[in-house]
């Protein structure tokens, strides 16, 4: 399971994770949607319609210090895995240091891209991808092709997962997936919308 002690690299023996989190806002802003960490409240509603018995594979973009990833891990089964994928190396140095589980798998790399990195952890599908990045400071091609790349790699009865303070997320989530859920979390700095969206099971003819 996850820990805090044991084997800690350089960063995370010398920097608490909100000062890693902070310098990771502070060298590229425009990859992270928050300067402050979601809360614990944001973590439960947004994890809370996931069908964890049945989640092979789960998909995090942007963790950042890992402030989802212990909640999931706790909830997946023992054959599940978590898979996340970040831009900056210092997130996935820090990641690296402080989690030890071996359903624990950090990529340093473009969510576009996360079919080749589903591929390369043996699954020919995602179950569930949440994302924390804050598509409305992306370029619009960006977050096209993420939108897209997410939307072919989740399985029929999975889901995008996203947590965000402006509407470009549930637009895009809108526009490339079957059925929309929506809901929304005072108890966050700032307060933030949540959306789930569908990717609805294939009919059997």
């Amino acid at each position: 399971m996850t820990r805090n002690g044991g084997r800690r690299g350089p960063i995370s023996r010398l920097l608490g994770p909100f000062a890693v989190f902070l310098r990771g806002y502070i060298e590229n802003p425009g990859m992270v949607a928050s300067v402050i960490p979601s809360s614990r409240v944001t973590i439960d509603a947004m994890l809370e319609r996931v069908d964890w018995k049945s989640c092979k594979l789960f998909v995090e973009y942007g963790p950042g210090v890992g402030t989802f990833c212990p909640p999931i891990l706790d909830r997946l089964p023992p054959g599940g895995q978590l898979l996340v994928i970040d831009t900056n190396p210092r997130f996935i140095e820090y990641l690296n240091e402080t989690i030890d589980d071996g359903r624990f798998h950090a990529v340093l790399g473009s969510a576009a891209d996360v079919e080749k990195y589903v591929q390369q952890l043996g699954h020919e599908k995602a179950d569930y991808v949440l994302s924390g990045l804050p598509f409305s400071s992306l370029p619009d091609e960006v977050a096209t092709a993420i939108a897209k790349a997410t939307q072919r790699v989740i399985r029929p009865g999975g889901a995008f997962l996203t947590y965000q303070f402006r509407p470009t997320a549930k637009e895009l989530t809108e526009e490339y997936f079957d059925r929309i859920e929506t809901g929304f979390v005072w108890r966050n700095i700032p307060p933030c919308l949540l959306v789930w969206g569908w990717k609805e099971p294939v009919e059997a003819s």
